[in-house]
C-alpha cells in the first residue's frame, strides 16, 4: 500500500458540530479519508457517527465545520460517485431482486442495461443467482445484508460509506463481502466502514478513528494505535521449557503447549531476553511485543473518557 501522502485525497471532514435542540450529537470531529484505503470510523452507540455520515452525505448540515467530498461539497454528481450503505436498510420490500437493483443502479446514473449486467455478475459473486426473482421481503436477514451490499457498490464508487456490513452474516459469507470491499479498495476507492466486529476492523481497516460522545479520541494507522497501547508484554512460541530466570520477567505466563506471554519490568529489555533464551537452547519459533487487540483497546479509550 503506498503512504497517506501519495493517495488521492477523497473527502475532508473538518471540525464538525452538530446539536439537535440542547443535545449536542458530534462536538468536534475532524479526520480524512484517501483513495485506496479502508478507514474504519469507531464509537459506542450514540457516540455521533451516524450523525457524522449523515452530515458528510448531505442529510444534515453542520452547524459548524466543514466538509470536502471528492474535491468539493456535496451535490448530485459527487452523490453519484458515493455509495452508502445504511444500518437501517434501504431496499424496496416488494420488488424483486435484480428489478430492485436495476432500479437502484439507474438512480446512480447507469443505463438499465448495464445496472442489469453488473447486478447479476454481482449476484452470482455472492451466491444469490437463484434469487434473482424473489421479493426483498422473503430473503433471510443474511441474504438481504448481501443484496444490500450490491445496491451500494453496483455504480463502483469513488467513495464508499458502509455501516456495519457483516450484520447477519456468517463467516463464509462475510468472507464474500470482505472481497467485494477489497476489490473496490484495490481499484482506488476509499471506504468507509463502521462496524462493532472490531476483528474484521483490525483485519480490513488501513486507518481508524474512535468517536466518544460526539469528538474524536483516537485516530490513526491501525498497527500504530494498537503499537500505542501496547503493554510491557512480549508473545513468546517455540520449543522447550523456561527456567524463570530471563532476565527483567516478572511474570511467565503459559497459553498453550507452545505459547508463552512474558511480563516485563520497565526497565527490562526484549533483546536480552531473547538472547537468554538463546542460552538456554529454547527453540524460538516467535518473539515479538505482545499488540492489544482492537477490542480491548476500544473498551480502554471509552472507559478511560467516561
Amino acid at each position: 500500500m503506498n503512504s497517506s501522502a501519495e493517495k488521492l485525497h477523497l473527502l475532508t471532514v473538518a471540525h464538525l458540530r452538530k446539536t439537535f435542540g440542547t443535545k449536542t450529537a458530534v462536538e468536534d470531529v475532524s479526520f480524512e479519508v484517501f483513495g485506496g484505503e479502508v478507514f474504519g470510523l469507531l464509537g459506542p452507540n450514540g457516540a455521533g457517527k451516524t450523525t457524522t455520515i449523515r452530515m458528510i452525505l448531505d442529510i444534515f448540515k453542520p452547524d459548524a465545520g466543514q466538509i470536502t467530498v471528492l474535491g468539493g461539497p456535496m451535490n448530485p454528481a459527487r452523490a453519484d460517485r458515493t455509495g452508502y450503505m445504511p444500518e437501517e436498510r434501504g431496499l424496496y420490500p416488494d420488488m424483486k431482486v435484480l428489478d430492485c437493483l436495476t432500479y437502484l443502479g439507474t438512480l446512480k446514473g447507469l443505463s438499465r442495461k448495464e445496472a442489469k449486467s453488473r447486478a447479476q455478475n454481482y449476484l452470482e459473486r455472492l451466491e444469490l443467482t437463484d434469487q434473482y426473482k424473489t421479493k426483498i421481503q422473503t430473503l433471510s436477514r443474511g441474504m438481504t445484508q448481501k443484496v444490500q451490499v450490491i445496491a451500494a457498490v453496483l455504480h463502483q464508487p469513488d467513495l464508499l460509506i458502509i455501516d456495519e456490513p457483516f450484520a447477519n452474516l456468517d463467516p463464509v459469507n462475510a468472507q464474500l463481502v470482505r472481497d467485494v470491499i477489497l476489490e473496490l479498495r484495490d481499484r482506488g476507492a476509499g471506504i468507509i466502514m463502521t462496524s462493532h466486529q472490531l476483528g474484521l476492523v483490525e483485519a480490513l481497516c488501513d486507518r481508524i478513528a474512535l468517536i466518544h460522545r460526539g469528538k474524536v479520541v483516537l485516530h490513526g494507522a491501525v498497527r500504530e494505535v494498537r503499537r500505542q497501547f501496547a503493554a510491557n508484554v512480549l508473545y513468546l512460541s517455540g520449543q522447550g521449557e523456561l527456567n524463570g530466570n530471563l532476565p527483567g520477567v516478572v511474570l511467565v505466563e503459559r497459553r498453550s503447549t507452545a505459547d508463552w506471554f512474558l511480563t516485563l519490568a520497565p526497565e527490562a529489555q526484549p533483546q536480552a531476553v531473547l538472547q537468554a533464551l538463546a542460552a538456554e537452547s529454547f527453540l524460538v519459533d516467535r518473539f515479538e511485543v505482545a499488540l492489544p487487540t482492537l477490542d480491548e483497546i476500544f473498551i480502554q479509550v471509552v472507559k478511560e473518557k467516561a
